[in-house]
């Protein structure tokens, strides 16, 4: 196992944020609940505290035993920092005024050991109510910032920190700085997790798990299913059975380009043709959870049917990745439920397999430098995050053949001139969204009542959060221009300039 540094989640925001951070030094950790620490083993070399949305002065705040950590350097940020100095005797209390946003450090000991090769009003990012009034007297101050007079803080007689700013956001100008000394000088982690080494060492984990067992697979077409498969196959080849089913929900021409791009990489896949039994599932259903629903249901019944074809099944394969993880183990428990999650969460169960997850380590843009590492070809590690259940979630309202079709030669218009634009890679996710409203129209010299669809397209870095996209009027307006024109049924197109929060990217 490589070295890791342990960061535990007190349900800050930008716990994740501090996880990619150290990844991007080349160093594994591992994110766990303040209130689940693990026992620490020999290869865990360093503890950060994460920050919260909590106060330490709250009754039942979340706190941790600090005596567990007496063998590993500790960095607390922002409540890590307050928690650090209210348990050791110091004072923490309300803030005169919020600080949030952009602070400078006014006064900075570079002989410190966590702050060396850092400048002297240098910009830090503020987010916090409370403020450290009284440090410990065996705490020394090593900067302050104008209106922050404990901005960091060091604990004379151990390797223990604290830090009032956040380091991983990338208004902390030198925040990569300051991480760098505590994870790579100061815990003295190798800088040896790297793209090649993982892909290395997970097939040879994964040789020794499954052996000469077959496992089985269902793949989208998007890169978590493709590397994950593609590692559980580098390890043992035709034993992996790959299953792509069309449910009749996707893109235009979607499911025999994603079967031939498979089979060029040598993959063991057999494609499914379910479409109808999809569309009669979906019949006359309106309600966004039911549909979603549905689809999963009737997935897991396609899937667990083609299974069974396969003889002495052990292990099913997925493409669970970090976040997913991490979601189903937060701080509070598993985050509310905004839409039921479109995995084929129901199939362990019903199929009595074992799990096997390679990529459950990485997040997302670790998924994709590792898809490179393995030669995946590029045109699916870039390829835009598809809902799972498809169309079948863009299409509000009940759901026909007849509907798709229209959204799928919209959706091909608009993801065709996107690329042809070169505009495709600059955003993070974008189709369209066929609406349960008409208009009115004039198509020659003839009124028409119509379809409208809405364009959406978005960026970002993880799609936890994101920005609509500032596409040119000009590309909407001969987008918009081919799509009525082309497409039989749509006289109107309207582009979406909501942002997540609070709209989500899916309309449903």
């Amino acid at each position: 196992m490589s070295q890791q540094i342990l960061i535990l989640d007190f349900g800050s925001q930008y716990t994740q944020l501090i996880a990619r951070r150290v990844r991007e030094l080349n160093v594994y950790c591992e994110i766990h609940p303040f209130n689940k620490v693990p026992k620490l083993t020999p290869d865990v070399k360093g503890v950060i505290l994460s920050g919260s949305p909590c106060s330490v002065r709250d009754n039942g705040a979340p706190s941790v035993d600090m005596s567990a950590f007496e063998k590993v350097p500790v960095l607390g940020v922002c409540y890590g920092a307050q928690l650090i100095a209210h348990l050791g005797g110091g004072n923490v209390l309300p803030s005169q005024m919020r600080e949030y946003g952009r602070a400078r450090l006014s006064t900075l000991n570079h002989h410190n050991d966590l702050l060396k090769e850092m400048t002297l009003d240098t910009q830090v990012w503020m987010s916090h109510a409370d403020t450290i009034a009284a440090v410990p007297s065996n705490f020394e101050i090593i900067a302050t910032t104008p209106s922050v007079a404990v901005a960091a803080f060091k604990v004379k007689d151990k390797a223990v920190w604290g830090i009032q700013f956040h380091p991983e956001v990338t208004h902390t100008t030198e925040g990569k700085n300051l991480l760098r000394n505590f994870v790579v000088h100061i815990c003295g982690c190798a800088q040896d997790w790297t793209p090649d080494q993982f892909v290395e060492s997970t097939i040879a984990d994964l040789k020794a798990k499954l052996g000469n067992d077959q496992v089985v697979m269902a793949l989208s077409g998007g890169v978590d299913s493709t590397v994950a498969a593609t590692l559980i196959h580098k390890a043992i080849g035709k034993n992996l059975h790959c299953i792509f089913v069309d449910n009749g929900l996707l893109r235009k021409n979607e499911f025999q380009q994603v079967l031939d791009s498979y089979q060029h990489m040598g993959l063991n896949i057999k494609g499914v043709d379910a479409r109808e039994k999809f569309y009669a599932a979906l019949k006359d259903l309106t309600e966004p959870e039911a549909k979603r629903k549905a689809i999963g249901r009737t997935f897991i019944e396609v899937f667990d049917e083609e299974a069974h074809l396969i003889q002495d099944v052990k292990w099913l394969g997925q493409g669970t990745i970090y976040p997913d993880v991490i979601e189903s183990v937060s701080v509070n428990g598993p985050s509310q439920t905004i839409k039921s999650h479109h995995n084929v969460g129901g199939l362990p169960e019903k199929m009595k397999l074992k799990i096997v997850e390679p990529l459950n380590t990485l997040f997302k843009d670790e998924v994709r430098i590792v898809g490179k590492t393995l030669g995946i070809d590029p045109t699916i590690l870039g390829r835009h995050p598809f809902p799972g259940p498809g169309l079948g979630i863009r299409i509000l309202g009940d759901i026909t053949a007849d509907k798709v079709r229209i959204l799928q030669e919209v959706d091909s218009i608009f993801i065709g001139g996107l690329r042809e634009s070169g505009l495709y890679d600059k955003v993070w996710q974008a189709g369209a969204m066929l609406l349960p409203v008409q208009s009115v129209g004039v198509m020659g010299d003839e009124r028409t009542y119509e379809r409208v669809v809405s364009l959406r397209a978005v960026t970002s870095t993880d799609g936890m959060t994101a920005d609509w996209a500032h596409l040119p009027y000009e590309f909407l307006a001969n987008v918009s221009s081919d799509i009525i024109n082309k497409v039989k049924g749509v006289n109107r197109v309207v582009y979406d300039i909501s942002s997540k929060p609070p709209a989500t990217i899916e309309w449903e």
